[in-house]
């Protein structure tokens, strides 16, 4: 559900110069600084350079093929590059649960039973200091062949992001490389009690685990038996599951191939930790780190700084945290700040769904970046799909205005619905406008998922889980992306026309983006005034405006898809004064696709003749 934003202000007509005294947000960024927006690009690691086009559901590593660190060759890193990227997120990195045998290099195998998919959720890490033997070209050699990517990567001038999951790790967790003087999780834990402050898990004494009772058509690996598919799985005592069951025998629906970490939270919810001070809300990374420096924590926090450390000293630029609002503020608090001292500009995104719950994992957290996906993305989904107004749009960045910057915009991720499947907008160029809108409206970083440049519509039945998103679980391929692969070439050259030219607007977006000055600035919404006063103009439209000392934009979308507008569109007379503009006529040029129009000064208010085509959007540059 959206919580409801500040009620939005209305401005009042003076006169025949519609002067509007709306409010202009401005970054906490000095609207000076040179410092550009960034551009995540998330990638599924294990399909990105998947040739393979078999799509088997529930098909093996042989048969459906699966993509390597070494495919992330110098010619792919550069094209990522120039689409405008300047983080890649590597999906599916850390070594995690998953169906083949690698036995042969001293890893077990893991149950099926407890296993989602062949290829294995990336969220069920099983080991912490390595990655993900299926990457590597030799297993055995894996983490130096990841070490390889991230000196890559610098080298194209983007950084590395990597995921940490500190809610849950696998069953089956079993550390190999641990740096000396680590233990695994759970190694010492007292399994005779349900809790204990400094035991990584919670136990059901007395019990033993069961896996499972499988409904829905569902069976692992489709129903294929072998010696470990054989519906048990040893664990003695019982954990509780990563989602907080605390059942011997979870749901279906349950994480159940993961197990909850204990930070130090009493089963009845009491707290093992210190409470931060309301004030340090507003202190900086170092309080946080020497606030934590005497006090006593539970085992946990420490593993799972020790993790994030040492990736950060393997050259790791930062962390994407899942379910991160299930693990304690403090915690994060805790680790954040060390991460902080080590590299003051590493990159920590968390997911977070609870709005009210986003500002403390910012401030106190001292998270840099939240998924804005309850806010944003559910209200430009709802209108991508038809239901909605964009009228919704302003009063959600109203509503988020204080922590603009800390709220990264997306239209995909792994976990969400392809625009261009059927079960969200059935057409990836509906993602257009909305794209123009989610990398523009604010200063925060915009994330892309692979894939969303060429309209990927997510149809394969992979095995686990179900189409319109691309399975995260299972060997599969990707096939307008692997159109864009062409045979590892990374060129694009066996992409449609249309999916060439949808890669085009995204690369002329994403590059606008992270050269522009006035998307670090100042924002004023545009929209209101415009529907109180300009004919034509229609809740399907949406404009505003940025600038900084040297950019002065103007941004308004079409989101219908099937019909044009014409109109005057009005830049109200406090927007005229700010830019210090006088009477007259001003060029503006499209940084999208180049074409020019005039703003014309008028007593003050400005007037710019628009023609919006369907899914059409303009972002006009003010010549001087």
């Amino acid at each position: 559900m959206i919580r409801k934003a500040s009620s939005l202000f209305f401005c009042v007509v003076i006169a025949i110069n519609f002067s509007c005294e709306q409010k202009i947000h401005t970054s906490k960024k000095d609207t000076m600084t040179k410092e550009k927006k960034a551009v995540v690009y998330q990638v599924f690691t294990r399909l990105f350079g998947n040739t393979n086009v078999t799509n088997k559901p529930w098909g093996t590593i042989e048969e459906n093929g699966v993509g390597k660190f070494a495919e992330f060759s110098e010619e792919a890193l550069k094209e990522i590059k120039d689409l405008g990227v300047t983080h890649i997120w590597y999906t599916g990195v850390p070594h995690h649960a998953l169906i083949n045998n690698y036995t042969s290099i001293g890893i077990s195998n893991d149950d099926p039973d407890v296993v989602k998919g062949r290829a294995g959720s990336p969220y069920a890490v099983k080991d912490y200091y390595n990655v993900n033997p299926d990457l590597a070209v030799n297993p055995e050699n894996r983490l130096e062949e990841f070490k390889a990517l991230i000196d890559r990567t610098h080298k194209q001038g983007m950084k590395v992001i990597i995921d940490i999951v500190p809610n849950h790790v696998a069953r089956g967790y079993q550390g190999l490389t641990n740096p000396q003087g680590i233990s695994d999780f759970g190694a010492n834990d007292d399994t005779s009690v349900a809790y204990h402050k400094d035991n990584n898990f919670y136990y059901i004494p007395d019990s033993v685990f069961r896996v499972p009772e499988w409904r829905d058509g569902y069976l692992p690996l489709g129903g294929e038996r072998s010696a470990l598919s054989d519906d048990k799985f040893v664990e003695v005592p019982a954990k509780w599951t990563g989602n907080g069951s605390r059942m011997a025998q979870p749901d279906y629906n349950d994480w159940y191939e993961t197990i909850k970490i204990n930070y130090g939270v009493r089963p009845d919810g009491n707290l093992d930790f210190d409470v931060l001070p309301e004030d340090f809300a507003n202190k900086d990374a170092k309080a946080h780190f020497d606030f934590w420096k005497d006090k006593e924590v539970p085992n946990s926090w420490d593993k799972f700084k020790d993790v994030a450390l040492y990736w950060t000293n393997l050259g790791v630029d930062g962390f994407r945290y899942d379910m991160a609002e299930m693990v304690p503020v403090e915690f994060w608090s805790y680790m954040n700040s060390a991460i902080k001292m080590k590299n003051p500009d590493a990159f920590l995104l968390a997911e977070v769904y609870n709005p009210d719950l986003y500002r403390a994992y910012i401030h106190k957290g001292k998270m840099d970046y939240l998924y804005d996906k309850v806010e944003l993305y559910d209200s430009i989904k709802h209108i991508m799909q038809g239901h909605g107004w964009t009228d919704h749009i302003p009063k959600v960045l109203e509503g988020l205005q204080d922590i603009e910057h800390n709220m990264l915009h997306f239209l995909e991720n792994h976990d969400e619905q392809r625009i261009a499947s059927s079960a969200f907008a059935g057409d990836a160029k509906k993602g257009m406008p909305a794209m123009v809108i989610s990398a523009t409206s604010t200063t925060a970083p915009t994330m892309i998922y692979f894939g969303q440049e060429t309209g990927e519509s997510a149809q394969e039945n992979a095995g686990f889980g179900s189409p319109t998103r691309t399975s995260i679980f299972d060997y599969i391929g990707v096939p307008s992306f692997q159109r864009w692969v062409n045979d590892k070439k990374f060129d694009g050259g066996q992409l449609t026309p249309k999916e060439y030219k949808l890669r085009e607007f995204y690369k002329r977006l994403l590059n606008f983006t992270v050269q522009s000055e006035a998307l670090t600035g100042a924002y004023q919404d545009i929209h209101f005034f415009n529907k109180e006063h300009t004919n034509n103009y229609d809740h399907r439209v949406l404009s505003f405006v940025r600038w900084s000392a040297n950019e002065k934009l103007v941004v308004i979308s079409n989101f219908d898809s099937e019909k044009s507008y014409a109109f005057d569109l009005k830049i109200p007379a406090n927007i005229i004064t700010e830019w210090q503009l006088e009477n007259g006529t001003y060029l503006m040029e499209d940084g999208l696709y180049g074409a020019e129009k005039e703003l014309f000064v008028i007593d003050g208010l400005g007037h710019v003749s628009i023609e919006l085509h369907p899914l059409e959007s303009f972002i006009l540059k003010v010549k001087e």
